[in-house]
């Protein structure tokens, strides 16, 4: 074995044992490749403008150069771009631009696949909108008191934030009445057309004008969404910021071991690497929780999550993570989807996702928005498929790793969380 992989061998604790470990580095000129726009040139209400600083935005990024004035001239939108690049921004400033304090009534939702997704999307909409002097926003999942939600919409409702099962029940029950929102908006549509969704968007879409604006935001444009464009969208406006289904600002290791040296291989890392957040995938939330507990008796602060959860402890859990109270999460696929904490730098597939698509959203919560990241993922001899099955589709180019991993690599502004800090196990 080569020098440059000494410093695996104590992670797998056999020097016998052929360990081998591939990197892609990308830069991060997604979110720095920019036109050189202002926020001030959209001729957005001066009341957005001061949320949209407060929110630390200073320039728009390039996803945001492009669907902002496009938005807001009411056309539709169908934008390819990567995760961690501002999509939330892209949709969210000209659909409150946008938005008409004379009506009463439901102008706009915004759809997404999970509840946490839904969360993080309805705080970043109340903290854009707090000087806009009354834009009521809303958020509804399933999960939560249905009565509640029917209370909230007997009130004024501008906007709704929403995963598809829960807003059509309230669709349905005459509670939401969406028969003049103008605007509706699909984020990570790859998840909502699938087969999980889609039946239940197409219902959504039924009970919509038929002149109604729809913006759609993907990473990956699978055949589902090309078939809702054909069938929903008026001539879209194409926006394409990919090139290649890879992430840049993302350095990415592999590493072949035998399963029961997995958590000794996580020990090490644990130790060798600068971590500020990590989030560490698991394929069932069996195995999420047996790998947090192993991660608590090691002596470092864990929280985990995954569907099976009560909603209210998902959510405080999250709200924990995202406010630095735990270094480490272990969760299911539940939290790919377009969850944003930007203090993350590391992502650890302890098990190997099965497909490119699954594989790109995992690594894609590192990287947040042109910050570095690094993906490492724990590979046994049955993922060989899968690994080579993914190599070809990403097209990367695999090679050893250097003896250690420059920290410069991943490594940004961010502090680490004190481990004193995150000592409360979940």
């Amino acid at each position: 074995m080569s020098t440059s992989n000494n410093w695996l061998v104590h992670c797998v604790g056999l020097r016998s044992y052929n360990i081998s470990l591939a990197y892609i580095s990308f830069s991060i000129a997604d979110v720095t490749s920019t036109k050189g726009n202002e926020f001030e040139d959209y001729c957005l209400k001066r009341e957005l403008l001061m949320g949209i600083f407060e929110m630390g935005w200073e320039k728009p990024s390039p996803v945001q150069e492009e669907s902002i004035p496009i938005a807001l001239s009411g056309r539709d939108i169908l934008a390819r771009a990567k995760n961690g690049t501002g999509k939330s921004g892209a949709y969210l400033i000209p659909l409150l631009e946008r938005i008409d304090l004379k009506k009463d009534h439901i102008q706009a939702m915004v759809m997404v696949p999970t509840r946490e997704l839904a969360l993080q999307m309805s705080q970043i909409s109340i903290q854009l909108s707090k000087h806009l002097g009354g834009v009521k926003i809303m958020a509804t999942t399933g999960g939560t008191n249905l009565r509640d939600d029917i209370m909230r919409l007997d009130e004024t409702v501008h906007v709704v934030i929403a995963t598809p099962g829960r807003i059509l029940d309230l669709i349905k029950k005459g509670v939401a009445k969406v028969d003049k929102t103008q605007m509706m908006v699909m984020d990570e549509a790859d998840k909502l057309l699938s087969q999980d969704f889609v039946v239940l968007m197409e219902n959504i879409i039924s009970f919509m004008p038929k002149d109604r604006q729809i913006l759609l935001y993907s990473a990956t444009f699978p055949i589902s969404v090309q078939k809702f464009m054909s069938k929903h969208m008026q001539k879209p406006y194409e926006i394409n910021l990919m090139e290649e289904l890879t992430l840049k600002g993302i350095t990415q290791y592999y590493a072949y071991v035998t399963e029961r040296q997995k958590v000794h291989c996580l020990n090490t890392l644990f130790s060798r690497l600068q971590i500020n957040q990590s989030i560490i995938f698991c394929n069932s939330t069996q195995r999420v929780e047996l790998l947090a507990k192993k991660i608590t008796q090691l002596g470092y602060s864990c929280f985990y999550i995954h569907a099976k959860m009560m909603q209210e402890y998902r959510n405080r859990v999250f709200h924990d993570f995202r406010n630095g109270l735990c270094r480490n999460l272990v969760c299911t696929d539940l939290f790919t989807r377009g969850i944003d904490i930007q203090a993350v730098n590391v992502v650890i597939n302890f098990d190997f996702p099965k497909n490119a698509e699954t594989y790109l959203h995992r690594i894609g919560r590192s990287g947040r928005f042109g910050h570095l990241g690094l993906a490492i993922n724990l590979i046994t001899s049955d993922d060989r498929y899968n690994l080579k099955n993914i190599e070809d589709q990403l097209v990367t180019d695999i090679k050893p790793i250097p003896s250690s991993i420059d920290k410069s690599l991943y490594v940004a502004e961010f502090h680490s969380v004190d481990a004193e800090d995150g000592e409360e196990k979940a």
